[in-house]
């Protein structure tokens, strides 16, 4: 048995790993079926990488549009489409599914999940799906409101439906499920709203839960889980010196998995606590494990087997839920199997598989939270002004992370990983009257007060900050290979590398774009009318590859962007799917509809400061800082919105297009403030904002 600081290792897992030692299997990948895409990351290594070389840095020029398919949303698509046989699986927003003749675009039938509109507002980043599962013949989708559906690969017909999640807590889905041997795994979203994070496995065949790992520890009152968490939560529950209970303590696993089927241990990143202010959720300042960690479970039981938590105490929103990627490489003369990830908060870390061992942990790009990540006990080494209190804190990476949920890929042939990188900056301070609250943002953080000021001119300093690009990575060097410059927003696109020596990215310039592997070279570009922020998929049919991306910008790279005051026009959501020599074309973008001149201001100046704390407790996760942006901008409503505010933020006017309810929270009262502050706003920005 080891024990480190960061790590432990228990139990029958852990004992197998430990008496495999350093030995060096075979190579871990499993290929798939020839030409196809399978899974998210394509393989379980989830790589994303395709051994396909019909398309290649000498002909990718040649690249053109074969077909595309109108997706009928502006809300941000984040999947990655699957290949198998010649179908073509596609999931969009509200989790509706699509199965396409992979090589004319024909539409062979299409499901719709119902997802209850109300459960958009728990989603706090829209209504995403970032992908889905297939096998043994069936299509698995998890929805917004909790279900895993097992679909026929065929027909669209369910064959099972499981409820992952009581609806009574602020729960949603928006990562998508894996296959771990025979069964699937999922975990879920809403850390910020109040919820205990876990991941649970389901027999595929059937759909019945095989185990769950919770993520924190529970409130002692309630005894155990009676879960496979259950035999390490007394030493997670140590690392919580004074936890408040009123929230589930947040720890969601929403996106990041992989699985090594040959140790049978399945990776999951883990998010951020709630409230995301250590103050509010540890007044201890305990390490709070398992937060923003990586977790290695035993796949067929759920078992503990490691743990290394990148950030202890999480309170900036650096969820390490970002893409984890297994591979085999030299490192320092010696073989390793390892996991690699580029979380948040701007380190590229390369542990060990089998045992968690910390190998690297490099920046990759410019903070100030932290000076190096020390390697004996793995901790960060902190910048004691990053434990901000009430006065303001200009830190980088912001809550945006230097590299978000958008997929990194990994290149055995070249070995270097490929992932859009991003320098932003946020100004951080906790909120001295936060009460904490169930169903709403629960950050914990201040957006007004008497800081305000100084706060404000923060924020227009970071807006000059920002950088972002395509960044190689080397793994085995610990150091960056290459870089390509692209516009200063967060937003840039999941990657896709493939043996034809290119790396597809999607652009906030909205193209789609092909670079060379090796050395960044920009090679091939087209303008799509929106930025893909989902990775790419490739595959073959009677001898012609293919390339398909869908085309939709939105979820929190949109919120970002907006937030920057430079929201782009662009068109709705499409996949689009190119191979060599074809001629398609797009319908030109149509011209912006021009920003409403605001009414007066007629709320006090009390009024206006109340809304604009119950906005930022309540509104400013989906709507922006500052009302700056979000997934809609308030500053822009047309009167007939001024007119039904509160119909739509009390009584659910607008709950089929995602805007839920909040009666529950807000009083009448709350919500003329709410909407005096937004006017004030849209008053004070009134032709500056484009």
């Amino acid at each position: 048995m080891r024990i480190a600081s960061r790590m432990l290792t228990i139990g029958a897992a852990g004992a197998l790993a430990l008496a495999a030692g350093n030995a060096v299997t075979a190579p871990m990948r499993q290929p798939a079926p020839a030409g196809q895409w399978i899974g998210p990351g394509n393989t379980p290594d989830e790589q994303r990488y395709s051994p396909l070389a019909r398309i290649d840095e000498s002909n990718v020029g040649q690249l053109g549009l074969a077909w595309r398919y109108d997706l009928d949303t502006l809300v941000g698509v984040e999947a990655s489409p699957l290949v198998v046989g010649r179908t073509l699986y596609n999931i969009s927003a509200w989790n509706l599914v699509y199965a396409h003749d992979a090589k004319t675009g024909k539409l062979l039938w299409s499901y719709d999940p119902k997802v209850p509109r109300e459960r958009g507002r728990y989603a706090c980043c829209e209504p995403v799906s970032r992908g889905m599962a297939f096998a043994d013949g069936k299509a698995i989708i998890a929805t917004l409101d909790g279900r895993l559906i097992a679909l026929d690969g065929q027909s669209g017909k369910p064959l099972w439906e499981t409820r992952t999640f009581p609806l009574d807590w602020p729960y949603s889905i928006t990562g998508a499920p894996r296959i771990i041997g025979d069964k699937v795994v999922i975990g879920n979203s809403g850390a910020d709203l109040g919820v205990r994070g876990f991941v649970s496995a389901y027999d595929l065949k059937t759909g019945k839960q095989v185990w769950k790992f919770y993520l924190v520890p529970g409130d002692p009152k309630n005894g155990p889980d009676h879960a496979a968490s259950d035999p390490i939560m007394a030493m997670a529950a140590k690392t919580w010196k004074q936890p408040d209970w009123t929230l589930g303590g947040g720890g969601t696993a929403w996106d990041a998995f992989a699985y090594d089927p040959k140790l049978d241990i399945v990776y999951v990143g883990t998010g951020n606590g709630s409230p995301i202010a250590r103050r509010w959720r540890d007044p201890g300042r305990g390490d709070n494990l398992f937060l923003c960690s990586i977790l290695a479970l035993k796949g067929s039981t759920g078992e503990y087997v490691w743990h290394y938590q990148q950030v202890p105490g999480e309170e900036w929103d650096y969820t390490c839920t970002q893409s984890l990627i297994l591979a085999d490489l030299p490192i320092e003369g010696r073989n390793r199997q390892v996991v690699m990830q580029a979380p948040k908060n701007g380190y590229f870390y390369v542990l060990d598989r089998r045992s968690g061992e910390l190998l690297s942990a490099e920046q990759y790009v410019p903070n100030n939270w932290a000076s190096r990540i020390d390697l004996k006990t793995g901790r960060p080494v902190e910048n004691p002004a990053a434990r901000y209190g009430e006065k303001p804190f200009l830190q980088t990476p912001g809550p945006a992370g230097g590299h978000n949920w958008f997929p990194m890929a990994y290149s055995p042939k070249t070995r270097l990983a490929y992932f859009p990188a991003y320098e932003g900056w946020m100004t951080y301070s906790v909120d001295p009257n936060f009460v904490p609250k169930k169903f709403r943002s629960n950050g914990g953080w201040s957006f007004g007060g008497p800081h305000n000021a100084e706060r404000s001119e923060q924020m227009k300093e970071a807006a000059k900050r920002d950088k972002a690009y395509l960044l190689a990575w080397d793994v085995a060097k610990n150091k960056e290979a290459w870089r390509v410059p692209m516009q200063p927003r967060n937003g840039n696109g999941g990657v896709l590398v493939t043996a034809g020596n290119l790396v597809f990215e999607g652009t906030t310039a909205q193209t789609f774009a092909a670079f060379r592997a090796t050395d960044g070279k920009k090679l091939w570009e087209m303008p799509v009318h929106s930025a893909p922020v989902a990775g790419a998929t490739t595959y073959e049919i009677d001898g012609e590859q293919y390339v398909a991306i869908n085309a939709g910008f939105g979820g929190g790279a949109a919120q970002v962007e907006r937030g920057a005051g430079t929201a782009m026009n662009r068109a709705p959501a499409r996949l689009l799917v190119f191979k060599l020599g074809a001629t398609g074309t797009l319908p030109p973008l149509p011209d912006a509809p021009p920003v409403p001149a605001p009414p007066p201001l007629r709320a006090s100046e009390d009024q206006v400061q109340r809304g604009a704390q119950l906005f930022g407790q309540t509104c400013a996760v989906c709507h922006g800082q500052n009302a700056i942006g979000g997934v809609r901008d308030l500053r822009h409503m047309t009167p007939e919105t001024h007119a039904e505010f509160k119909d739509i933020v009390l009584r659910g006017k607008r709950i089929n297009k995602g805007m839920g309810r909040f009666d529950d929270i807000l009083s009448e009262a709350d919500a003329d403030a709410i909407h005096g502050y937004l006017i004030a706003r849209a008053n004070e920005d009134w032709g500056t904002a484009k």
